[in-house]
């Protein structure tokens, strides 16, 4: 470790809010990291709620990622940098910043060919053993602190995380002027990627989902039309690409056959671990059927989209707890209406 640059007083200890056992998270007294040499120290202003925090809390695991000691959840968060490592310039003390909570080798061939999102040495906030954001002080190397205006506030820079998936899987659907999507699941995600969506010149975004109050909010941002799958049919709609924000299995079965020929197929939403494709369909039509696994250098992007208001983030943000209420933040989603909560250590 090295000797931090800053220009302020910094706690030894901070408050930490610990995922002990599945479904009980502890409040506890921690050290203050210190920041490496390419890293920077940041105080955490704002940290939303994902669905995979949700799920390591009720379940204690996702796939093969169990947790088998204490964790600290969060990894959407933003702050502001208090101390720097050694090699980092001491002119970033005091930036407001969106954190990228990942940190890649950068040396194996994954990273090498500019996909580090899918290093396999790779360690992220809040997947075990790695802690995320839930405490007072983060430390993260360098580059993956992105500076943002004053026109993004704590609560937007920290959903830059979320919007970097949207902007991912718009990518990875090919998406530009004039294109025509379905998007399945009004959830935060499916929300934010609708309104990416949009951003990227989509002429049609189309939005299905079973639930009448998450239909008209997509319809208020970025969606085009809405569908309630539980009425409508989705098979004739010929649409250039189908992304599922769902993980649900009926959405995802019906949502490729709605794609035309040599159109993208984008897999966002965690479901089932093993779901019936209609292979003919795939076949026939040449569709090119992907998942979506984090991101690589989205924060530029979703950094100018927030500022621009070309996206509109802010009004997804339903709850606002602190580091005592986490398991509260936790379980804001069982409230009828909520969207996203964010956490304020």
């Amino acid at each position: 470790m090295s000797n931090p640059t800053t220009t302020q007083d910094i706690p030894r200890t901070m408050r930490a809010a610990v995922l002990v056992s599945k479904g009980q998270i502890r409040v506890e007294e921690r050290p203050v990291p210190r920041p490496a040499a390419d890293e920077v120290l940041i105080e955490v202003a704002s940290v939303g709620v994902c669905g995979s925090d949700v799920h390591y809390y009720r379940e204690g695991r996702i796939g093969d990622f169990v947790v088998d000691a204490p964790l600290v959840l969060g990894h959407e968060a933003s702050g502001r940098v208090v101390a720097v490592g050694a090699d980092v310039s001491g002119s970033r003390v005091g930036e407001r910043v969106a954190i990228e909570p990942q940190r890649p080798c950068r040396v194996c061939d994954q990273c090498t060919a500019g996909r580090y999102n899918l290093c396999p040495h790779m360690e992220f906030y809040a997947t075990p053993p790695v802690d995320g954001a839930f405490q007072e002080y983060v430390t993260i190397q360098a580059p993956f602190a992105h500076p943002v205006p004053d026109a993004v506030t704590d609560d937007v820079a920290a959903l830059l995380e979320p919007l970097s998936v949207g902007i991912w899987a718009g990518r990875k659907a090919e998406l530009g002027p004039g294109s025509r999507v379905l998007i399945a699941g009004a959830g935060p995600i499916g929300i934010i990627t609708a309104q990416t969506a949009k951003a990227f010149g989509a002429a049609e975004v189309i939005v299905s989902d079973p639930i009448a109050e998450r239909r008209a909010m997509a319809e208020r941002y970025g969606a085009t039309a809405v569908l309630d799958p539980t009425a409508d049919s989705v098979a004739d709609l010929g649409v250039d690409a189908f992304i599922d924000c769902s993980g649900a299995t009926p959405a995802v079965r019906s949502g490729i056959t709605a794609v035309r020929g040599a159109g993208a197929v984008v897999l966002v939403g965690m479901g089932a671990d093993d779901v019936p494709l209609p292979l003919p369909v795939i076949q026939s039509r040449e569709l090119k059927v992907t998942g979506v696994f984090r991101y690589t250098g989205t924060w530029p992007v979703a950094v100018h989209l927030a500022a621009t208001g070309q996206v509109d983030l802010a009004p997804l943000v339903t709850g606002r707890f602190d580091l005592d209420h986490v398991e509260d933040a936790l379980d804001a989603d069982l409230t009828p209406g909520s969207l996203k909560a964010v956490v304020r250590p």
